[in-house]
C-alpha cells in the first residue's frame, strides 16, 4: 500500500491544477468581459491623466 500513499499527493495536485486551469479558462470572456474592459480602460485613463497633470508642459 505504499504505492497508493506515494501516488495520492501527485494525483491531488494534478486534479487541483486541472480545476484551476478550467476555472481560469471559463472566466475569460463572457457577459462580464465588456464591464471588466471598461473598468480597466477607465483606470488607465485616470492614470494617464494624473501623469500628464504631474508633468510640467515641455515647450
Amino acid at each position: 500500500m505504499d504505492y497508493v500513499a506515494a501516488l495520492v499527493p501527485p494525483m491531488v495536485m494534478a486534479v487541483a491544477f486541472t480545476a484551476l486551469v478550467v476555472t481560469i479558462v471559463k472566466s475569460q470572456g463572457g457577459a462580464n468581459k465588456a464591464k471588466e474592459d471598461a473598468l480597466v480602460d477607465a483606470a488607465l485613463a485616470r492614470a494617464e491623466a494624473a501623469q500628464q497633470v504631474a508633468k510640467p508642459a515641455e515647450a
